[in-house]
């Protein structure tokens, strides 16, 4: 379980979100660092400025001479994603390179240090940036592998004061999908959430449930367990591990928050656990569901020694991470917020708390169905979330990995959505339209490409608020 005998390491699939964050710790460690993916990207311009080769090209030319020549000393880091018959993974595969899967490198790291793992099937990426930002802010040694890009860091790898080893703490997502959260070594963990999710890959709810419980039992004998009031509800006590457990949540008799103030970009509160109160906490990544996922970071921190002030502060400071409610627009009537949910209670949570926001505004949701099999597992819960706008336009299904399933499309989820408009749009329909109907308060809500769109709404809102045409 080292990285003994490494010296360079190997990317198939160096631009994703989790590839591409080992690739810069391994780079800021010393390793020389190369790799392949299909198509260039925000992230792999941002690779190849930091110094790693990044190809284009799956052939044997485009793989570094120093890579060829070292498979002793070379480790392959591959994703599933990489098709089969690639070219340079059956090179990799046939020449005795050391493969693994980005899974088995993160539980590697895990492993050599002390390890905050965040799970759940929604919250994981802000929870996990915050409880890594409160560290980096007061001082602690640190390093979090994150799902999405922080907005303080415009990176999804945080780097905080290194120490020793001994003293390094590591955060990091611990991903249900595949199974890939069991390959870890939580000293302390994280549960968010575990609404039932990838029915695609566990079967059934009580199949996701039982994952759940697997992950949590990997926790250090001495270690900690923090989770969400409805989670350990969902998961019962005999899925529950032998280690200390504290319960967090907005109506929690443990660990909860008071006094929840909405204001138009921020949500004050006050942090009670029975033992300490931090009162007048501003967190301006809006929504009772930051809310709640603040609640774990803080008693997180707490538990580190890091102070109530250190926590304010840093809580202050927090810009939250890209495409988890993140605001573009906020002037003269004019709101516009872009979110990654992609399942009905990440759209619950996010509409409600922009509802509470803005009460008195008209709401828009743009809204791109991510995955086939989701639309149809979850229409109903699909049609309720977004039947709490005033106004629902819904964009073609993004498949991702999935081929079409019969009859599940967009229009499926228009008959039970009750907003007083609804309506089915392509992505090239879409800006002549808003330009049209001219929204107070939009937001677009998806997982799957609805993120190319997002510069040109933000671009055009923005030239509205500065004409003040509402």
């Amino acid at each position: 379980m080292s990285f003994e005998g490494v010296h360079r390491v190997y990317f198939l699939g160096i631009g994703g979100i989790g590839m591409s964050a080992l690739a810069r710790w391994f780079a800021h460690e010393g390793y020389n660092v190369s790799g392949y993916d299909r198509t260039p990207s925000p992230l792999t311009d941002e690779l190849i400025a930091e110094g790693m080769n990044v190809t284009f090209e799956d052939s044997l030319d485009t793989i570094p001479a120093n890579v060829k020549k070292s498979p002793e000393s070379t480790l392959i880091v591959w994703t599933p994603a990489i098709p089969k018959n690639s070219i340079q993974l059956a090179y990799f595969q046939e020449n005795g390179f050391t493969l693994k899967k980005r899974s088995e490198v993160l539980g590697m790291v895990t492993k050599n240090f002390y390890t905050i793992a965040v799970a759940g099937t929604h919250g994981k990426t802000t929870t996990s940036s915050l409880i890594a930002h409160l560290f980096k802010d007061a001082g602690k040694p640190i390093a979090a592998f994150l799902g999405g890009i922080t907005q303080n860091y415009e990176s999804n790898l945080i780097l905080g004061k290194k120490k020793s080893k001994k003293q390094r703490f590591v955060v990091v997502e611990a991903d249900e999908f595949d199974r890939s959260f069991l390959r870890l070594h939580p000293n302390e963990a994280v549960l968010t959430s575990t609404d039932a999710d990838h029915l695609d890959i566990y079967g059934d709810e009580n199949t996701i449930l039982d994952g759940f419980g697997e992950f949590i039992k990997l926790i250090d004998k001495k270690g900690k367990l923090f989770i969400q009031y409805n989670a350990a509800d969902r998961l019962g006590a005999a899925r529950l591990p032998k280690v200390p457990t504290r319960i967090y949540g907005l109506r929690s008799e443990g660990i909860r928050a008071e006094n929840i103030q909405a204001r138009p970009g921020s949500f004050v509160f006050d942090y009670v656990d029975g033992q300490k109160v931090i009162s007048q906490l501003e967190l301006f990544i809006p929504g009772f569901h930051n809310v709640e996922n603040a609640l774990a970071a803080i008693a997180i921190a707490s538990a580190h020694e890091i102070t109530d002030e250190e926590i304010k502060k840093g809580l202050a400071s927090f810009r939250g991470v890209k495409r988890r409610f993140e605001i573009h627009v906020n002037q003269n009537s004019l709101v516009y917020i872009d979110d990654y949910a992609h399942h009905p209670e990440e759209i619950r949570a996010c509409l409600s708390s922009v509802i509470a926001m803005y009460p008195a505004s008209k709401l828009t949701v743009v809204f791109q169905p991510h995955l086939y099999s989701r639309t149809r597992d979850f229409a109903d819960g699909f049609s309720e979330s977004l039947s709490l706008a005033d106004e629902v336009i819904l964009l073609d299904i993004y498949p991702a990995r999935e081929l079409p399933i019969e009859g599940v499309t967009s229009e499926m989820l228009l008959e039970k959505i009750n907003s007083k408009k609804k309506l089915v749009l392509s992505k090239g329909e879409l800006m002549d339209y808003l330009q049209k109907s001219a929204p107070e308060v939009l937001v677009t809500l998806g997982a799957g490409d609805i993120d190319r769109l997002v510069p040109g709404i933000a671009s055009w809102m923005n030239s509205r608020q500065k004409l003040n045409v509402v």
